[in-house]
């Protein structure tokens, strides 16, 4: 989706001014948080090149986080840990990180649109869109600032838990991964409500 399309399709939303994209990242991984951001965008000051973060280099990611963080009215991230995800389940922690990330906001949205089919318990105004982090140029500017954090974030795990490959492969479930969980065991840092971490410490 080009920029004037994504300027066509903000523009049909709400004539609200202080409109928050949102949008998460790290469901699929069996390690490491899942962050959420959420960005308010000045029409007067746009960012091209905005699209869904993972159809980008992470080179290109991280120069459209700087940006992004420069342009945008107000932006935050916020996180759910691995201890919230087993125990409330991936997609309430996921709602709840997008909740915390828009609670966050300074100033304050007045109305937020969340990529996806589900909506956050919010205190404003919100509507859901699919595939939004490709149609809503907020909700891309959100996909790419949590798409950035939770990578240098595992990045960092990486060094605190070598052989897993985290910088690598980020917490998902690769063959390099699944066969050092195996080899090395379970960290504090795996989601333990996920089959294959779980089937793991049933057999120990």
């Amino acid at each position: 989706m080009t920029d004037s399309q994504f300027n066509l399709f903000d523009s049909l939303q709400s004539e609200t001014k202080l409109i928050a994209g949102v949008d998460e990242v790290g469901r699929g991984p069996l390690a490491g948080p899942v962050v959420a951001a959420a960005v308010i965008l000045d029409p007067d000051n746009p960012i091209v090149g905005l699209k869904d973060s993972k159809k980008l280099t992470h080179a290109k990611r991280l120069l459209l986080r700087d940006e992004i963080k420069e342009k945008a009215i107000a932006w935050s991230t916020a996180w759910c840990t691995v201890e919230e995800i087993d125990e409330i389940n991936i997609l309430q922690a996921s709602l709840v990180a997008m909740t915390r990330a828009v609670e966050r906001l300074m100033p304050a949205a007045e109305f937020a649109q969340i990529d996806g089919n589900k909506l956050p318990k919010l205190s404003i105004p919100a509507e859901a869109i699919v595939k939004g982090d490709s149609k809503v140029a907020a909700i891309s500017a959100a996909s790419i600032l949590a798409k950035v954090e939770r990578d240098l974030e595992m990045e960092r795990l990486d060094e605190i838990y070598p052989g897993y490959g985290l910088a690598v492969h980020k917490g998902y479930p690769t063959a390099q991964h699944l066969s050092a969980l195996k080899s090395q065991g379970v960290t504090e840092i795996h989601r333990r409500s996920y089959k294959p971490v779980r089937e793991l410490l049933d057999t120990r």
